[in-house]
């Protein structure tokens, strides 16, 4: 391990987090300027809500490439455990500038209520150019979404999440304007603007508690099911081999899209150490090999043999170590 991190790389970023994180800034580049467009041309609220939080897009792109080129430099000494954090704190970043992308929407649409003078024009030329935008992110924020599932990382899915609020906003935004052009009722665009800025500030919210559970180390579920299972079809007289006595204090953390794991592992007191590591070895690398990027490790215990069905038997079999298996802790 290097003692100091290397300068922040997109070169070591995998290509499809590079790629989608690069199509994210492009389209959001692209769409901020036909949705000023739209809105310097009609004046209307709802658009400019829509603008506003396009911007967001920008930023947060920005941050997400930052974010994806620390995220994937390798573990030194400053960080053993790697930088996969960044990722955690990329995507509370993008959630509180979503927040207050929210607020000042309510405070524009505000404005625009109590001034019913203001009047909202060209809605055709808005509608067009905030419809040719709605698809563009749906699309965009979707194979985000996906790639960041795919590839574990947490800003890629916040970015991802981000696009599609912003094209359920322009889905809003199409509806007040069409409201508009055919009530001709003005007041419908600042009310359709206050719910987009209600539910922003929602979305926010969302994705800042999802960061916050990252970095706070919040147990998932899922991961938490996934080992309980593999370790319960290694108890007892019927387990898979190798059996073991029983297990306990099992903790589970993410690193970004990294997963650490470890446990207490109970065998029986007549193993000697070598054959306890190699169980312990075999386990750590079910485990690992189930969670994908992960580093699990198992602190060994004797089992009292007190009623212990495991520990009765003596056809417990002991697996050759896997390659490159982390030893036990």
């Amino acid at each position: 391990m290097r003692h100091r991190s290397l300068p922040p790389s997109l070169a070591q970023v995998p290509a499809a987090e590079r790629h989608a994180a690069l199509l994210s800034l492009g389209v959001s580049v692209v769409l901020v300027t036909v949705k000023f467009v739209a809105y310097f041309l009609t004046g209307s609220s709802a658009i400019f809500s829509d603008a506003l939080e396009t911007i967001v897009n920008v930023v947060a792109s920005l941050l997400a490439l930052y974010a994806l080129a620390v995220a994937h430099q390798p573990a030194d000494l400053d960080h053993p455990y790697g930088h996969g954090k960044i990722e955690f704190l990329s995507a509370g970043a993008e959630g509180s500038m979503i927040v207050l992308a929210g607020v000042v929407i309510l405070v524009h649409a505000g404005h625009a209520l109590l001034h019913p003078s203001l009047t909202v024009e060209q809605l055709g030329t808005g509608l067009v150019l905030i419809g040719l935008a709605l698809p563009v992110n749906a699309l965009t924020g979707l194979h985000l979404l996906r790639t960041g599932r795919l590839q574990g990382s947490a800003t890629l899915s916040a970015d991802g999440r981000h696009l599609l609020t912003d094209a359920a906003v322009s889905a809003t935004v199409v509806l007040s304007v069409l409201a508009v052009r055919l009530t001709r009722q003005g007041w419908l665009d600042p009310l359709a603007a206050l719910l987009v800025g209600v539910y922003v500030i929602w979305t926010g919210k969302r994705v800042v508690r999802r960061s916050t559970a990252g970095l706070m180390d919040e147990q998932d579920e899922r991961d938490q099911t996934l080992l309980r299972g593999i370790l319960n079809e290694h108890l007892g007289a019927h387990g898979r081999q190798p059996r073991i006595c029983s297990y306990h204090k099992l903790r589970h953390r993410h690193n970004g899209r990294y997963h650490w794991v470890d446990f207490h592992l109970l065998l029986p007191a007549r193993l000697d150490l070598a054959a306890g590591h190699s169980i312990a070895s075999a386990l750590e690398h079910e485990i690992e090999t189930a969670l994908g990027e992960a580093d699990a490790t198992a602190h060994l215990e004797p089992c009292s043999g007190s009623g212990c069905v495991t520990c009765s038997q003596q056809n417990i079999e002991i697996p050759q170590p896997p390659p490159s298996a982390p030893a036990a802790g």
